[in-house]
């Protein structure tokens, strides 16, 4: 049990069936009336933020919420399987709790967030910048450059992202897990 005075942000509630995140909160303390917390929550089970407001000093039930570092192994029909990197369990993961699957390579390092009580996965998510090579990429014309001028490329998972013109086949490239937008050139 935790008391809206306790609230912070990623702290994990038990809220109406549901498992949620706080993303944003608020302390508001009228002229006249009592005090209240504004939050924004993020349900774990589905993504969807919605807003709500408790009054102050309203206790609130917790869950507890564990994230291990699992490694990616394969995809297949089932989802995404991956192995705890301590005590080499495999577990099967749907593609829509994986968050930036498409930059996800084999043996990819990622963290997966468990209910602590009920063992169920409920995010997986990789680290924020990876280094993936540029498989195909059209070859920049010299004289045809303004300024910030982007073209299409085609990463090693089978992403395709934006990338600037100086960038050729095979390089290798971080990119920003969280937006897929690239980042820079991997010397």
């Amino acid at each position: 049990m935790a008391s809206t005075a306790d609230f912070k942000i990623g702290l994990c509630l038990q809220f109406n069936s549901d498992l949620f995140t706080i993303v944003d909160f608020q302390h508001v303390k009228p002229g006249k009336g009592p005090a209240f917390v504004r939050t924004k929550l993020k349900s774990l089970t589905t993504g969807k933020i919605i807003d709500h407001t408790f009054n102050a000093g309203v206790k609130v039930d917790t869950a507890r919420i564990e994230t291990r570092p699992h490694q990616f192994l394969f995809k297949d029909d089932s989802g995404f399987t991956f192995m705890d990197s301590e005590s080499f369990e495999q577990v099967v993961i749907p593609e829509k709790l994986v968050n930036g699957s498409q930059f996800l390579k084999d043996g990819q390092e990622v963290n997966i967030m468990f209910h602590a009580e009920t063992e169920r996965p409920l995010s997986c998510d990789l680290p924020p910048f990876v280094n993936l090579q540029v498989v195909y990429t059209e070859p920049a014309v010299k004289g045809n450059t303004s300024s910030n001028a982007m073209k299409s490329a085609t990463l090693e998972t089978g992403a395709i992202i934006n990338v600037p013109l100086f960038i050729d086949q095979d390089e290798m490239i971080k990119v920003d897990t969280r937006d897929g937008s690239y980042s820079e050139r991997v010397k």
